[in-house]
Order: C-alpha cells, then sequence, then structure tokens
C-alpha cells in the first residue's frame, strides 16, 4: 500500500506541491484582503466599487508575493538565474487569471444566473489549471536556461565541444 502512495506521489508530485502551494496562497490572498478590509474599510460585507478594487489589488499582490517564490522553489525547482524576468512573466500570467476569473463570474452569475458562491468555486478551479499550465509551459519550462547560457558564454580551451552533449537542454 505505503508502495503505490509513494509511486503515485512520485508520478504526480509536482501537481500535488501545486495544490498545496496554491492553498497556502488562497490563505494568505484572503487573510491580506480580510485584514485590509477591516482595518480600512471597518470589515464592511458590502465593500463599494472602490473598495472592492483596492481589495482586489491588496489581494493579488499578496497572492503574487507568496505564490512566486513558493512556486519557483517547492512546485517547479526554478534556477533561472533571471528571476526580475520570471516574477514579471508571473505576475503576468496571474493577471491575466485574474481577469479570467472575472470575467467568468460575470458569465456564471450575470448570463447563466448560476449562484456567486459556486461561480467562485468553477472560476477558482478553471483559474487554477489555467495558471498551472501558464507556470509549467511558459514561466517555469526553462529550468536550466541561466546554467545554458553560462555555458555558452565560457570560451573552450584547446577542447572539442559538442553541442549535443554540452548545450542540449536537459530532459
Amino acid at each position: 500500500m505505503t508502495k503505490k502512495l509513494k509511486a503515485l506521489y512520485l508520478k504526480y508530485h509536482e501537481i500535488i506541491h501545486y495544490i498545496l502551494v496554491g492553498g497556502g496562497t488562497t490563505v494568505v490572498a484572503w487573510g491580506c484582503k480580510y485584514l485590509c478590509n477591516l482595518f480600512f474599510f471597518d470589515g464592511t460585507s458590502f465593500p463599494g466599487i472602490y473598495q472592492i478594487t483596492v481589495l482586489s489589488i491588496v489581494e493579488n499582490i499578496a497572492a503574487i508575493a507568496y505564490a512566486y517564490p513558493a512556486n519557483r522553489k517547492w512546485v517547479f525547482h526554478s534556477t533561472n538565474p533571471r528571476i526580475l524576468e520570471e516574477l514579471l512573466k508571473f505576475s503576468g500570467s496571474r493577471a491575466f487569471v485574474c481577469i479570467l476569473g472575472w470575467i467568468l463570474n460575470m458569465l456564471l452569475v450575470n448570463v447563466m444566473g448560476i449562484n456567486v458562491f459556486l461561480s467562485t468555486l468553477l472560476a477558482g478551479l478553471i483559474g487554477g489549471v489555467v495558471n498551472f499550465t501558464l507556470l509549467k509551459l511558459v514561466i517555469f519550462c526553462h529550468r536550466d536556461r541561466g546554467t545554458e547560457r553560462a555555458k555558452a558564454t565560457i570560451i573552450p580551451s584547446r577542447e572539442t565541444v559538442s553541442l549535443e552533449t554540452d548545450f542540449a537542454p536537459a530532459a
């Protein structure tokens, strides 16, 4: 039984870690949003458009501040030395998923008449899958890009350099 669980874990460890980091991100983001609402808007249950905008910005900044280093280290094990570039791409993908979630909520609630709590759950699930796909295929896709660039800039001595072995991407 434990061998089967270990095999499943090893097969799906990246997705398992992503779900755990996503849960932590949700707790951090919602916690910051709640505290901001409590301290600046007296904990209102029905914030106005200005308050919603401020709370959304706080929530997304908190989510990015927590999720980027956690995903970089524990989910995708990135070693890319171009951290700022990676962070900007990560922030862009989070902004895209945020806008996608807003659009999905508008459609599900206002067009299809689905309860706001169910629409939030559905939009969150769809957003999570889209976000994982973007992170996997766009942001953290070249884990060893920095080391490849470093190798490429080193001028080899009299040794023969094989492009296949020295500069090929790691599988």
